[in-house]
């Protein structure tokens, strides 16, 4: 007999929750999109609340929650969610602090609940490929180039620029997610240039440099003011061959032949790894790249850019 799919709420109906999360529930099996908590937003055909409270107490029968408001605003409605013993799926960066997420943590297996904090970038089809083909590989060197157009990807979003909106490390820490990932072993940060525009309280760009216990020189470059054609890549130099993980992780090729891409499918990731979670009564709380930012705002040395308006 077929299992009764997970009836889930999105909480935060904005940009992303439309793009990604709505498209990848209707199309998992294991789940179902029973309602929605948003001041503002709504999906079509979807019983909609403007408060999470309201909808825990009229709607027992919701198993879980997507949280895909801003960060400054997750950790108490994740803390609303866990006390009425929901399952939580929490966008990326988890939280506005790690100890926020650690306290979250701590919540979910107080009330047996699964708690998910979600990498998407991880989820792009070349990210395990990239992982397997570095693990026995001797790195001499790691370059990351992420660089975008912030009135593209986030137009108007104020949130951002605030204290605990990350700035362009909301970007970067999907890099960061990927190279966590796929790095053979760990690697901590040295040092930190971060421009900061002179009227916000986030950076536009960041400059990175870590290091490997075994010598590589390892980089990262971020930036909010590219226009054009837009900039996801990582490149390793090996003692077998130059490495390069392109477009967000949707393609990898060795020595400049291709050997896998393909669309992304990142969210559909997501969604049957919460599934998996949920089935085996367990949860995924990676914080290693939020560290990494975290140690970026601990070392960074500011350096003033022009002012930003959108």
């Amino acid at each position: 007999m077929a299992t009764a799919p997970n009836k889930i709420a999105i909480v935060g109906v904005g940009k992303i929750a439309h793009d990604q999360h709505v498209p990848s529930i209707a199309g998992n099996p294991d789940f179902e999109l029973a309602a929605t908590v948003s001041r503002h937003g709504s999906v079509q055909g979807v019983e909609a609340f403007t408060d999470l409270n309201t909808m825990l107490a009229k709607r027992p029968d919701i198993g879980a929650v997507a949280l895909c408001m801003p960060p400054q605003a997750r950790f108490a409605y994740a803390v609303e969610a866990l006390a009425a013993r929901r399952h939580v799926l929490l966008e990326k960066p988890p939280g506005a602090t790690l100890s926020e997420v650690h306290e979250l943590e701590r919540l979910a297996a107080q009330h047996d609940c699964t708690l998910f904090a979600t990498w998407h970038s991880r989820f792009a089809v070349a990210v395990p490929a990239a992982k397997a083909w570095l693990a026995d590989k001797k790195i001499a060197r790691l370059a990351i180039t992420w660089k975008e157009d912030v009135r593209r990807w986030h137009p108007g979003q104020e949130w951002i620029w605030e204290p605990g909106g990350l700035g362009v490390f909301d970007p970067g820490i999907n890099a960061l997610s990927i190279l966590t990932a796929i790095y053979p072993r760990p690697l901590h940060l040295a040092s930190a240039d971060l421009s900061f525009p002179e009227n916000r309280g986030t950076p536009i760009a960041v400059s990175l440099r870590f290091v490997d216990p075994e010598g590589a020189e390892v980089t990262a470059e971020f930036d909010w003011r590219q226009e054009g054609p837009q900039t996801w890549n990582i490149e390793a130099d090996t003692d077998a061959g130059h490495m390069k993980l392109s477009s967000g992780g949707a393609s990898l090729a060795i020595d400049g032949r291709k050997v896998e891409q393909a669309p992304d499918r990142e969210y559909a990731g997501i969604y049957r790894r919460f599934a998996e979670l949920i089935r085996t009564g367990r949860s995924d709380v990676d914080l290693s790249p939020m560290v990494h930012v975290a140690d970026a705002f601990t070392l960074g040395r500011r350096i003033a850019a022009e002012p930003f308006e959108f």
